[in-house]
């Protein structure tokens, strides 16, 4: 039994080094594919070149690692110990770079494993679901900051309502002995089909024109949020 155990922790698993640079040619191609697709699906300030080029790195450092273990376990549970005291502290941006993140790993994984085929069709699809679904984005929000008199609070509720019926929701409302504070969040659509609206109705005003004519209006502040801001 002993013996059997040596033999089991001694087994390198080594590679021929045309086996090794094959691995990690494969991992390279299936990483650009990552790359391509990552360029694609983010749009805006949000895509980050030096994210990008991060997963390829990640994919082929990966792989590497899955040649190194091999079948030795003794140094398998000695790579698990040493990356379980690492703490990653990089802030995620968008949902979206967990995918990928995970998709290199796993393409890593495959490669260093020489499980070719599963890699290659596992990226193929992901490929192509990330190409048709990852530009999709929630609708843009817009908030819509107003600090008047306590004298002006049912003036105001009676004008959102008024403006955008049950479609504006009341998100915060901050009061002091003296002031009232609003914050209603608005799609982008609803807030453009009511400022429409208004435009073709003969003496109808701009939401913010229609604020400040109630007086004593401390500021009217309008916020564009989106999926490129992270909380």
């Amino acid at each position: 039994m002993r013996k059997l155990l040596l033999e089991l922790f001694e087994n390198t698993g080594q590679l021929d080094p045309e086996a090794i640079v094959l691995r990690l040619a494969v991992a390279t191609v299936i990483a650009f594919f990552i790359y391509l697709s990552y360029m694609l699906s983010h749009e805006g300030s949000i895509y980050s070149k030096k994210f990008n080029v991060s997963l390829m790195a990640l994919t082929v450092i990966t792989t590497a690692v899955m040649i190194v273990i091999g079948n030795n376990i003794a140094l398998s549970l000695g790579m698990v110990g040493a990356l379980s005291i690492v703490r990653f502290r990089t802030a995620i941006k968008d949902s979206r770079d967990t995918i990928y993140i995970f998709w290199t790993i796993v393409t890593g994984i495959c490669c260093g494993a020489g499980d070719f085929l599963i890699a290659g069709i596992g990226a193929a699809f992901t490929f192509l679901i990330l190409l048709i679904f990852g530009r999709i984005k929630n609708d843009n929000r817009l908030l819509l900051i107003i600090r008047t008199a306590r004298a002006n609070e049912e003036k105001v509720e009676a004008l959102i309502f008024q403006y955008y019926a049950r479609k504006a929701n009341l998100r915060v409302k901050n009061t002091t002995e003296n002031s009232v504070e609003f914050i209603y969040e608005i799609s982008k659509r609803v807030f453009e089909k009511a400022k429409n609206a208004k435009k073709g109705v003969s003496g109808k005003k701009s939401i913010t024109d229609a604020i400040y004519e109630i007086g004593n209006i401390e500021y009217c502040n309008i916020v564009m949020q989106n999926d490129e801001i992270s909380s």
